[in-house]
């Protein structure tokens, strides 16, 4: 499936600011969406497009650390970065312990920027990439009947065929067919694999 391209959304209340961000990571070869209010950026925010979000800490409307919870609730997952043009330690404790890559103080350093730019870009495919792997796994875990994920998930904890028959109140021989169905369905190779795909499907 083809990702469309990373975007650096930009929340900035300050017009010249938006500007020169926008002109510093364009160069760098970034694409910017550039939003002058926080909720101009919440009202488009789909959390579809890949990419992270450098948000201004002090803004009217919502602060910095309002619009990141306002995007949590929203289900968007895009990496923050806030910058800010006061040394607010408090929010800046407050950013990182909710996830942000980077808290930076106007004026930063444009390299700092891009550095923390790639890492939250890096964190976001990789974030992508894990969501779109668990989908996967409950996609192939769904194809099975409810007796068969009955039979998956004792087979999982290391029940022998006997042992799943007794608690299931029927046959080993019957347990032998289900167990089989369930490999062929979840298209694991052995019971190994299929402990496995039930950790990571429990991860998810």
């Amino acid at each position: 499936m083809t990702q469309a391209p990373a975007t650096i959304f930009l929340v900035d209340d300050d017009e010249s600011v938006l500007r020169g961000l926008g002109r510093l990571l364009r160069a760098a070869g970034h694409a910017t969406k550039p939003f002058a209010s926080p909720s101009e950026f919440l009202a488009q925010l789909s959390g579809d497009t890949p990419g992270c979000a450098v948000l201004d800490l002090r803004m009217p409307e919502l602060n910095g650390l309002e619009l990141q919870q306002a995007m949590e609730s929203k289900n968007c997952h895009l990496p923050v970065i806030f910058i800010s043009g006061h040394g607010d330690v408090p929010a800046s404790v407050r950013a990182m312990k909710a996830g942000a890559v980077d808290f930076l103080l106007k004026p930063f350093d444009e390299q700092q920027l891009l550095g923390a730019i790639s890492e939250a870009l890096h964190k976001d495919a990789a974030a992508r990439a894990g969501r779109a792997e668990t989908a996967a796994l409950h996609a192939r875990h769904a194809v099975l009947t409810p007796r068969e994920r009955e039979v998956c998930a004792l087979v999982a904890q290391g029940l022998t065929n006997k042992e799943v028959a007794q608690r299931l109140g029927t046959t080993e021989k019957t347990i032998k067919v289900h167990r089989a169905r369930v490999i062929q369905k979840l298209g694991v190779d052995s019971v190994a694999e299929l402990v496995r795909f039930v950790d990571r499907l429990g991860q998810g």
